[in-house]
């Protein structure tokens, strides 16, 4: 018989983990999936016609292997007749396909725009070095900062322990409070003070003023020549990036059909309510059907879990140490609403994919207009489709309000942003929630390394993703440690060291 693979999550990560199994071996996976969506927080949902992604995803690596990955499922499709990619520091021409024009199963090549709104005006993000940004800011203001950034530089905090010492060091106190502290304290509902800086360093670590001046240095010089994979740019600094057509669930909703064509077996609205064990193995899986509340017990192989690990060790079908239970039930997420308005117009020329909102009279955190992500996300080509985020826990009052509230809110702080004149300009709306959509770097956090060597000691469990190792990962780290355990188990090595050590060089960090 066939070997099986019990696959928890059908995100990113537990799908790459299916389609790598079902292509790369002879092991059967099994993916359980909560929702009844393919694609985690990288869904893509679909509310009359105009579509949603789930907090934005630009599908941009540093990994030659995901760029690769990627590219398998779904092709590039250019006006151009050819589209440069550096492949490890070497320039590779890739021609379009002419039976790929007109499909629309395709990535398009997306320009990357990203502002700050700051006491109601737009900063580019990155902060580029340029005369409109020092006219924004005060000619005075300016020279504080450049003071401020002196002093970090030449007096900097020796003991980084805080995001807030972190952001201090980086950029300087001036410019952390400017464009830094009130939208990531947004994020996180703490303080930068109370964050450990391995935040800072796991998502930002490459950036920095210096870097940024270079890049704007850099820019004057440099040719159009689009190349996708820049990998000399920080992340943050990418200008351009892959996007499906129709948003980011498309590629995970074509891998889920990939993964059933070559015997996979998936199963929606299901989840895992008992975690089985024998000689530090997992044995079998007990999965609740969360629509009919029957449950079966699977027999199995292997175990890759994406599940928050808070949830896992509670599934645990026997008593976890003390220590460990203490660290998973201190463990803290950051959940998510989104609310989508349709507006009929808008004040502002907006080319933006998001605005990071640094204003601290209104709760929402960022805007997406989702236009720019793709055109092919708005049925009406006329009108706007924008994406209010907030930052939030399932026991604040944010998170309980209704739907109603939540669109009246959302209506209200457009309004107060200056981005519309009243609500007859609101065409149509969608609310979504999303529960554990952050893992954070608080709580119990400190403690994790206890929770990391208990699991590690289970031979063939494997923990992978963002909330199955809460770690902050992007798509493309979530798809590398799923690809990574899947060789693992291929080649029959159950250390799970090289899983963890995915988004910890320094090659790897992403955006603000």
């Amino acid at each position: 018989m066939k070997k099986k693979a019990l696959i928890i999550g059908g995100g990113p990560a537990g799908l790459t983990a299916a389609y790598e199994f079902v292509n790369n071996t002879e092991i059967q996976p099994i993916v359980i999936e909560m929702s009844p969506f393919w694609g985690g927080i990288s869904r893509t949902e679909n509310h009359n016609g105009n579509r949603i992604d789930i907090g934005g995803h630009r599908f941009f690596s540093k990994s030659d292997e995901v760029m690769e990955w990627w590219q398998n499922i779904m092709p590039i499709h250019s006006e151009d007749d050819e589209v440069q990619i550096t492949y490890r520091n070497k320039n590779k021409i890739l021609k379009v396909k002419a039976d790929v024009v007109n499909s629309d199963n395709v990535f398009l090549i997306r320009k990357r725009k990203s502002r700050i709104y700051y006491r109601k005006k737009f900063f580019d993000y990155p902060i580029s070095i340029s005369f409109d940004t020092l006219k924004k800011l005060g000619f005075f203001n300016t020279i504080l900062i450049g003071f401020s950034y002196l002093k970090s530089t030449i007096f900097p905090i020796k003991n980084v322990e805080t995001l807030e010492d972190f952001f201090i060091n980086r950029f300087g106190y001036r410019l952390y409070k400017t464009f830094f502290k009130d939208y990531t304290e947004k994020i996180w509902g703490t303080p930068c003070s109370q964050i450990t800086a391995e935040w800072g360093v796991q998502r930002i670590k490459g950036l920095s003023v210096t870097k940024t001046i270079l890049f704007s240095l850099k820019k004057l010089f440099s040719s159009n020549k689009k190349d996708l994979n820049q990998k000399d740019t920080e992340t943050s600094l990418i200008e351009y990036f892959l996007y499906p057509k129709y948003g980011p669930g498309q590629i995970w909703e074509l891998v889920a059909k990939n993964v059933a064509e070559k015997n996979g077996i998936l199963k929606q609205n299901c989840k895992a309510v008992g975690i089985n064990f024998e000689n530090n193995k997992v044995t079998s899986v007990e999965v609740q059907n969360t629509v009919t509340k029957e449950t079966e017990t699977i027999s199995i192989d292997f175990c890759i879990s994406t599940m928050p690990i808070k949830e896992l060790i509670c599934a645990f079908n026997h008593k976890a140490p003390i220590a460990v239970k203490k660290v998973s039930d201190g463990l803290l997420y950051r959940d998510f609403i989104t609310v989508g308005l349709l507006l009929n117009d808008i004040n502002k020329t907006l080319e933006d994919n998001w605005i990071y909102v640094q204003e601290n009279y209104v709760k929402v955190g960022r805007i997406q207009i989702f236009n720019n992500w793709s055109p092919y996300m708005v049925k009406n080509k006329d009108k706007i489709w924008v994406g209010l985020e907030y930052f939030c826990n399932t026991d604040d009052d944010l998170w309980s309000l209704n739907e109603n509230e939540l669109i009246e809110l959302a209506i209200d702080e457009i309004i107060q942003l200056g981005f519309i004149n009243n609500k007859e300009t609101v065409l149509d709306y969608k609310v979504i929630k999303v529960p554990k959509a952050y893992p954070a770097y608080f709580g119990s956090y400190a403690q994790f390394d206890t929770i990391k060597e208990y699991t590690d000691t289970f031979e063939n469990l494997f923990l992978v993703g963002r909330n199955g190792m809460h770690k902050y990962n992007n798509q493309d780290h979530s798809m590398l440690t799923a690809i990574k355990a899947v060789e693992n188990i291929k080649n029959n090595n159950f250390d799970k060291d090289n899983i963890w050590s995915i988004n910890t060089e320094e090659e790897y960090h992403e955006k603000k």
